[in-house]
């Protein structure tokens, strides 16, 4: 834990031993602060978890990648079992390709999978495709866990496909978008992207691959940051 936490950790030593017998050991380490020096945690309302249900793979990957040149060396050092003189080789890399932010993604993957094992990790690199790269690949292989994960904010939506739902009929049966004109007008004005691709007839009929992923979801954009999960039934 963290070092102000070495009062608990002695005292979860000395009942494990009183209770069993045996010794273990505690680890701590530096707080984490913020750039300005702020403590990182509970109280201050931004700790990162290890628990999935409060810090998902992405977000705790996306922390450590968020991180600032002058901090990543020694998080490496503190946060890794790498080697110190892989450490250093690493750090050269990045002296002379900073743009690529090799460090931080060292030190994001190699904290995200010792929480939480390698699927976490791929789970988390999947999420960072589908989020800011555009992919669609990444998106087919989501699940329904690493969606909602991704997109907490999203409303979820179990509609039928009946033969020739149209992109309007998506929208609305989601509640994405006013009924009447307005809502006819956000579509063929480019507000709306089905699986990041933009749509801009009302009429289109989904097409199974192309609207629908073959997860059987879709994933449904109105503006630039209101998304919605669809689940798709009786494909």
């Amino acid at each position: 834990g963290g070092s102000d936490q070495l009062g608990n950790i002695v005292s979860g030593y000395e009942f494990i031993h009183k209770l069993t017998g045996e010794d273990v050991f505690g680890i701590t380490v530096p707080l984490i602060t913020s750039t300005t020096g702020a403590k990182l945690g509970k109280s201050a309302g931004n700790a990162v978890w290890l628990n999935r249900e409060k810090t998902s793979p992405f977000e705790l990957y996306q922390f450590f990648v968020r991180q600032q040149d002058d901090l990543v060396e020694r998080y490496l050092k503190l946060f890794t079992f790498l080697p110190l003189p892989e450490i250093d080789h690493i750090m050269q890399l990045h002296v002379k390709e900073p743009e690529k932010r090799g460090p931080q993604k060292r030190l994001a993957a190699e904290v995200t999978k010792l929480v939480h094992g390698q699927e976490g990790l791929d789970s988390a690199k999947r999420c960072t495709q589908a989020l800011y790269h555009s992919s669609i690949d990444a998106l087919e292989v989501m699940s329904d866990q690493e969606l909602r994960e991704l997109f907490k904010e999203a409303s979820f939506s179990e509609l039928v496909l009946d033969p020739g739902t149209s992109v309007l009929d998506t929208c609305r049966k989601a509640n994405a978008i006013p009924d009447g004109p307005r809502g006819h007008r956000m579509i063929t004005e480019g507000g709306v992207s089905i699986n990041h691709r933009q749509v801009t007839n009302p009429e289109c009929v989904l097409v199974v691959g192309q609207h629908i992923l073959k997860n059987g979801l879709s994933l449904l954009k109105i503006g630039k940051r209101n998304f919605y999960i669809i689940k798709w039934l009786q494909l």
